[in-house]
């Protein structure tokens, strides 16, 4: 299968001689979801952010296919202006994204009403909840429908029902034919909606594949992820 992205990392870091994840590599492929998972402090924000290009250290190679630079990047911990409403950061990432203003009210409104913050378009941030927050970064993350997002943590902060509008357009995007590389703690939603995993542990990768052949690595072949977890990331 044709992927979108790939990535070979030999080792990066936050500073030269200090590296937190050695020799990982992944792809991301198209309609495909793949969980990055793995312990607190094991790598995954690291691996995320050498896709990136944010860590101060990496020897890392990253290709994307032709045509398919463009990507979103939905942050674990919300990143806003104070004096901007809902609505104007739309807007400027809409500015940023090269999205005109028509395409901006069609792509706005529907997802305003997807997670269902229509009310709160012209209020600022600082005043949402957190989840309302993490809301804010989704809606900014797909307003423009690239062929690629990077998630690190979403679920943090979403009460049920939005966790379930968030899924619901991950899957649309899916089948839309958009590759995601998520990273995420919740093990058993995990399970369930991703298409392959990447357990990072003590920054290097100890598994990957499917379920199916996470279990044949646990040598668990009725396990679930959790379980298979417990075992390969000792």
């Amino acid at each position: 299968m044709d992927t979108l992205l790939e990535a070979d990392i030999s080792e990066a870091g936050y500073e030269f001689g200090d590296p937190k994840i050695k020799e990982v590599n992944l792809a991301i492929r198209p309609g495909k979801l793949t969980g990055l998972i793995g312990a607190n402090g094991a790598g995954k924000s690291t691996v995320l952010k050498t896709i990136l290009g944010i860590i101060p250290y990496a020897e890392a190679s990253v290709r994307f296919k032709a045509g398919c630079e463009q990507y979103a990047y939905i942050p674990e911990h919300p990143v806003f202006y104070e004096n901007l409403t809902l609505w104007e950061h739309l807007d400027l990432a809409a500015a940023v994204y090269g999205m005109g203003q028509y395409e901006l009210e069609l792509e706005g409104e529907r997802l305003l009403r997807r997670f269902r913050m229509t009310e709160v378009r012209h209020h600022l941030p600082g005043g949402f909840s957190k989840g309302m927050r993490q809301k804010m970064m989704l809606m900014i993350g797909f307003l423009n429908r690239p062929d690629i997002y990077i998630i690190d943590e979403p679920f943090i902060g979403l009460d049920p029902r939005a966790m379930k509008d968030f899924l619901s357009l991950l899957e649309e995007e899916r089948q839309r034919g958009a590759g995601i590389l998520m990273s995420t703690h919740m093990l058993d939603t995990a399970e369930r909606i991703c298409d392959d995993f990447v357990l990072i542990s003590e920054g290097r990768i100890a598994a990957r594949g499917t379920l199916g052949e996470i279990r044949s690595a646990a040598a668990m072949p009725e396990a679930s992820l959790i379980d298979c977890f417990d075992v390969l990331a000792e």
